[in-house]
């Protein structure tokens, strides 16, 4: 029937089946149908006429290639692409200030929590942080179909047969850990990428053990050109442990989604700074003099004192690049040529440059007696050039960070948790988290996740940054319910879970926060929606239309599981729509049914029974971007046929649909 409501799919997507449809748009001879285990007709890779069509030459058999691999890997990709049958169910009595924030907090696993925001959160994410479990040659607590046992792993690398005879003199069984953790993490890394923003970063926290492993891992997923670079953190002082070296340092791999549409990272003059460097005021007379910087600025000489950083600036063609009238070594004539002493000798900047900068008052000559410089008589030049760097163009760029940080160590994470009363072990400094944030640059309502939360430093760092810098960036925590062992300080402290921690740290650090000081622009967001991941709120009818036979139909006229509630069907839907999570939700009666209000018009939903078509009007009235009904929600069958209809006459571009 032309008129009947489209059904919502209440799954995740197939990206499988998405990444063929893209290679069809491509190489359409490349893609074939082939009968899947169901019996269904699906599309299929040629492998053999695609690996032609990328090549200029005659392929016939596997090329040798410069990748990373493992045993695992391929059913790690398929783990990736492989869809869900899953939704995301709200717990308000775990969360604060539902109604109103605009973070998240999901519990669950995170891969499957990743799959699930595909639609919602696609290209949206403009930083991601993570700090993952380290691989200490233990079993993972990630469940995935692709954790190995020791014999699974000897045969698949070809190190045992199918007999359990060894095939080599020294199997190396620790190999299957890094496997495993390396396949745990593939499609994790493969999914997240999906949501990052064109101009997105991730950060990745990492020991020693993995991080040859994960940089070849992210070169694969991210690319090797949107590498950024790897920052080392002093963990902490000190300390006896290790047979080589004692583990002080750990990493923090840093990639883009396209590093050339990736902002430069910046970070703040601290006051310090200021009070040591910038310890100059000068009058400006030149050309900025009553533009951007007033008439006094303090100012810095940009060069050291050691000789052999000072020469002179020379012109492309060697000539002395002193401008007319200028200061200038008593021993040298202008035009004349003055070479440096020392070797390495560099010509810096055109003279276009050095002009500018002189007419802006920007360059200093002082006498000195250990310039290094030397006319070409051999005579000694007593002067040296400086640079001034102005307070204010500094604190407009920024400062560049290092990529050494030595203030972070791990002992600062345990002193703050103290103060908050959470005992939890291991998690990253709040500083560092604050650090990240800040060089990344984001704007006002970015969107930062972890998704391996842990106590929820990121979601804690986030709040801090925003109070003092006015900005309402929003958070996504995603945490696996981890059990507590059961002599822990924190299960002693009545915490069963990590995300029972994670979730009371965020509630404690927000209210200490609303204490202190906060910028006048800031939203004071420190509330979270908590949602779980829990099987669809779809009975397995709904997805097996197949497999089920007309006696079943009988009994199963309701296709939603009777332990769900409407708010639960509203954010499946909003899953299914790709409409953001955490948009305001109102709930009224009207015509004796319950209907959610999603952002005003965004979207309408009613899941009551018994809708008749003055409910339809009515809602078909306020034009609506989105509506939707229980497909057996409908008062009779004239009413389900007649709601398109009625939706064309009154709001033509709502889109309707049913579950």
């Amino acid at each position: 029937m032309t008129d009947e409501i489209e059904k919502l799919k209440m799954h995740s997507p197939d990206l499988t089946q998405d990444n063929i449809a893209k290679i069809a748009a491509l190489f359409p001879g490349c893609v074939t149908e082939r009968a899947g285990k169901d019996g269904q007709i699906t599309l299929g890779v040629d492998f053999d006429a695609l690996r032609q069509e990328l090549s200029d030459s005659i392929i016939e058999g596997p090329q040798e290639r410069y990748h990373l691999d493992w045993p695992g890997k391929r059913q790690a990709l398929i783990t990736a692409n492989a869809p869900i049958a899953k939704t995301l169910r709200p717990v308000r009595s775990e969360s604060v200030d539902f109604d109103t924030t605009r973070n998240l907090f999901i519990e669950g696993d995170n891969l499957e929590t990743l799959k699930l925001l595909q639609e919602t959160y696609l290209g949206k994410v403009k930083m991601i942080y993570i700090d993952p479990p380290y691989n200490t040659g233990s079993d993972l607590i990630y469940f995935d179909d692709f954790c190995a046992t020791a014999e699974d792993y000897l045969l698949s690398s070809d190190q045992q047969d199918e007999h359990g005879n060894r095939l080599v003199s020294s199997p190396e069984s620790s190999g299957r850990f890094h496997s495993d953790w390396l396949s745990m993490m593939m499609p994790r890394l493969q999914v997240s990428r999906n949501l990052l923003s064109e101009d997105g970063i991730i950060f990745l926290s990492i020991g020693y053990q993995e991080i040859a492993g994960l940089k070849l891992l992210c070169d694969t997923i991210f690319g090797r050109h949107n590498y950024i670079g790897a920052i080392s953190r002093l963990m902490k002082s000190g300390g006896a442990k290790g047979t080589f070296f004692s583990p002080n340092i750990d990493y923090v791999l840093v990639y883009g989604k396209d590093k050339d549409n990736t902002k430069p990272f910046r970070m703040a003059i601290s006051q310090d700074q200021i009070d040591s460097y910038y310890n100059k005021i000068e009058d400006i007379d030149g050309p900025r003099k009553g533009q951007r910087f007033g008439e006094e600025r303090l100012f810095l000489p940009s060069l050291d004192i050691r000789p052999n950083q000072r020469y002179w600036i020379e012109c492309p063609d060697g000539s002395f690049a002193i401008p007319p009238g200028k200061n200038f070594p008593k021993t040298v004539k202008e035009g004349q040529k003055v070479l440096p002493t020392n070797a390495d000798k560099v010509w810096r900047w055109t003279y276009e440059t050095f002009k500018i900068a002189s007419d802006d008052k920007r360059i200093i000559f002082k006498e000195t007696s250990t310039s290094g410089l030397v006319d070409e008589n051999g005579n000694q030049c007593r002067y040296n050039i400086y640079f001034k760097l102005w307070l204010k163009d500094q604190q407009e760029k920024g400062k560049v960070p290092p990529n050494f940080l030595g203030k972070f160590e791990n002992r600062q994470s345990s002193a703050e948790l103290r103060d908050l009363e959470i005992p939890f072990d291991y998690a990253k400094p709040l500083k560092l988290i604050e650090h990240l944030i800040e060089i990344v640059r984001l704007d006002d309502e970015d969107i930062i996740m972890d998704f391996f939360a842990g106590s929820s430093t990121t979601a804690h760092g986030l709040m801090s940054q925003n109070a003092k810098s006015g900005r309402n960036n929003r958070f996504i925590m995603v945490q696996f319910p981890e059990e507590m062992e059961e002599n822990s300080e924190a299960h002693l402290a009545g915490f069963n879970t990590i995300t029972q921690i994670s979730k009371e740290r965020i509630r404690r650090a927000g209210a200490k926060i609303l204490e202190g000081e906060c910028h006048p622009n800031w939203n004071k967001d420190v509330g979270f929606r908590v949602l779980k991941i829990d099987s669809s709120n779809m009975a397995d009818v709904f997805y097996t239309p197949g497999q089920t036979t007309q006696a079943d139909l009988l009994t199963r006229v309701d296709n939603i599981k009777p332990d769900r509630s409407a708010e639960d069907l509203l954010f499946q839907v909003l899953l299914d729509w790709g409409v953001d999570l955490t948009l305001p939700i109102t709930r009224e009666t009207i015509s004796g049914k319950t209907v959610f209000t999603v952002a005003g018009t965004a979207l309408i939903a009613c899941f009551d029974n018994g809708v008749d078509a003055t409910l339809v009007k009515t809602l078909a009235e306020r034009a609506p971007l989105r509506v939707v009904f229980k497909d057996t929600g409908f008062a009779d069958d004239a009413t389900k046929i007649n709601v398109r209809q009625i939706f064309k006459s009154l709001s033509p571009d709502t889109d309707v649909k049913a579950i």
